[in-house]
């Protein structure tokens, strides 16, 4: 299951902290451990049942220690060039936020922040777990230690993580399926570019079999409730989600979520153009959480309103 928050009350944060707290053990969950340390609750969050996820928090200036996580926190910066330093014991690393630049808080570190300005932050939650199924899918060997980074220049991660701020649509199955895709994909970078050891990822081997394709993409069509996570796609293919993904996007040339996000694009006009049905009742047909969230997603991918299409298009 996945959650999409957007604009909770702080009132909200004592109780969703024990219950992420008892989740996690003696550390807290990075989202719990964020909206203490910074005071608020995210713009937007999607979070799923081991805490992995993708946060946008927007906050004021932080004079704080962030305590130890149970999950590897990676930060893309969004906002005013500035100044920053952070201590962990006797280590002091003084930092300029901008853009292009990640911060990377591995699992079970804690550090001081001294940010002078308000921050504008894209926030990766990446267990453990998945860093080592990821280094298994790719034969990239045992993970070794992720490096702490603080706005360390890699814009290729900077760019990946900011792109989901704007892509949490509103819609679960194209949201669940868009954040498994990003974090292994930037489980698959970290591995490469920021542990001690840097990881070799092993070659693509190819686009999926005629029938596995078919399957795949029938599961991805279907008008029931059926599973389409990233998960069920690979274990129906046969495949790891890694090698999964890879195939797909070779016979394709679209990774899921962006085949899947095309047909629900596709549905939405096909409805809009040949039924009288309401904008309301198509947005609940293709899964959208409500109007407004169809609206957005079909206006970033159109240019236009809903309705404003359908009364161009007829």
């Amino acid at each position: 299951m996945s959650k999409v928050v957007l604009h909770e009350s702080p009132n909200d944060i004592p109780a969703a902290s024990q219950m992420r707290r008892d989740q996690a053990g003696d550390r807290p969950a990075a989202d719990v451990e964020m909206a203490r340390v910074l005071g608020t609750m995210p713009f937007r969050m999607a979070l799923d049942s081991s805490g992995a996820g993708i946060a946008h928090w927007k906050h004021e200036p932080l004079h704080d220690v962030v305590a130890p996580m149970s999950h590897h926190v990676i930060m893309a910066y969004n906002g005013a060039v500035q100044r920053m330093e952070r201590r962990s014991g006797q280590s002091v690393a003084i930092g300029t936020f901008r853009p292009g630049v990640v911060i990377i808080i591995p699992e079970g570190s804690s550090s001081r922040w001294d940010i002078p300005k308000p921050v504008d932050v894209v926030q990766l939650y990446l267990p453990q777990t998945t860093l080592k199924r990821v280094a298994d899918e790719a034969e990239a060997g045992a993970p070794s230690e992720l490096l702490e980074r603080t706005a360390h220049p890699d814009p290729v991660t900077s760019r990946l993580l900011l792109s989901a701020a704007d892509v949490l649509d509103g819609n679960e199955a194209l949201d669940t399926l868009f954040r498994q895709q990003l974090m292994d994909l930037l489980a698959t970078r970290l591995l490469a570019a920021h542990t001690g050891s840097p990881s070799t990822i092993a070659p693509a081997r190819g686009g999926l079999a005629p029938k596995t394709l078919l399957r795949a993409i029938e599961r991805l069509r279907s008008d029931s409730d059926a599973d389409v996570s990233l998960a069920a796609l690979a274990a129906e293919a046969g495949l790891s989600r890694f090698h999964f993904c890879r195939a797909f996007k070779d016979s394709t040339g679209l990774s899921p979520h962006a085949w899947l996000r095309q047909h629900r694009l596709e549905q939405a006009m096909n409805m809009l153009r040949d039924t009288d049905a309401s904008v309301v009742s198509i947005a609940v047909a293709l899964g959208y959480s409500s109007q407004t969230a169809f609206a957005a997603a079909f206006r970033k991918l159109t240019g236009e309103s809903p309705s404003d299409w359908r009364r161009r298009g007829r």
